[in-house]
C-alpha cells in the first residue's frame, strides 16, 4: 500500500504534525493479487462410464446379425422354412477413453426372429442351424413378399486399463438388416403315371 503524508488543517489553518494516511485515488495504490495455481484433476479408470463406452463402440462391437433362410430366397406356403444366423460370435474391441485403454466384449445371448408376415416374433436362446437341422422353423400361411429381421440381445462387459470386468445390466438389443423372401404357393398337377 502506498501511504502518503496527510496534514490535517485546523480551524486556524495550522497543521499539527505529520499524519500517515491512505491516498484517496485508487490509481495511487498498487495491490498485488495472489494467483493460485489451477487445480487439475486427472481422470481415473473408474471415471469411465458405460454410456461413453457404448457410444464409442456401438457400430464396431454390437453388429446387427442377418437372417439366413433355407430354402434360400424363396419358400412355399405351409413348408417348414428354416431360419438361422451364422454370425453369432463374441465381438471384442479396444478403444481409448479418458486416456485409458478399454476392452469391450459383446456376447449374443438371445435372438428374436420377426418373420415379416404379421405373426408373433419368436425369441430363442440359440442362433439356429442350417439344414438338415430344423431347430428354428416357420410356416408361412399365404403367398407374397416378406422381409425377415433378427434382433440380437447382447450381454456386454468392459475392462478399463486392466482393472477388472464390469458387467452391463440387462441386454442390448440390436436389429440386423432385412432379409427378403418370396413365399409361393405350390399347385398340384395330376399326371398320367403310364407316360
Amino acid at each position: 500500500m502506498n501511504a502518503g503524508m496527510c496534514k490535517p488543517w485546523d480551524m486556524r489553518g495550522k497543521v499539527e504534525g505529520p499524519n500517515v494516511c491512505t491516498p484517496d485515488k485508487p490509481d495511487d495504490t498498487k495491490t498485488t493479487k495472489r494467483v493460485l495455481p489451477r487445480l487439475v484433476v486427472l481422470p481415473r479408470p473408474q471415471d469411465v462410464r458405460w454410456e461413453e463406452v457404448r457410444s464409442e463402440t456401438k457400430d464396431l462391437t454390437f453388429p446387427g446379425l442377418s437372417v439366413k433362410v433355407q430354402p434360400n430366397g424363396r419358400t412355399l406356403v405351409n413348408l417348414d422354412t428354416i431360419v438361422y444366423t451364422d454370425e453369432n460370435k463374441v465381438s471384442t474391441a479396444t478403444v481409448t477413453l479418458l486416456g485409458f485403454p478399454v476392452v469391450v466384449q459383446a456376447t449374443p445371448v438371445s435372438y428374436t426372429w420377426n418373420f415379416g408376415d404379421g405373426s408373433p416374433a419368436l425369441t430363442t436362446s440359440t442362433p439356429g442351424k442350417p439344414y438338415p437341422s430344423k431347430e428354428i422353423t416357420h410356416k408361412y400361411l399365404k403367398r407374397g413378399a416378406v422381409g425377415l429381421t433378427l434382433t440380437t440381445g447382447y450381454a456386454a462387459r468392459f475392462n478399463v486399463a486392466g482393472t477388472g470386468w464390469q458387467y452391463v445390466d440387462g441386454t442390448i438389443p440390436v436389429t440386423g438388416p432385412t432379409t427378403p423372401l418370396q413365399v409361393r404357393e405350390a399347385v398340384p398337377v395330376l399326371v398320367d403315371p403310364d407316360r
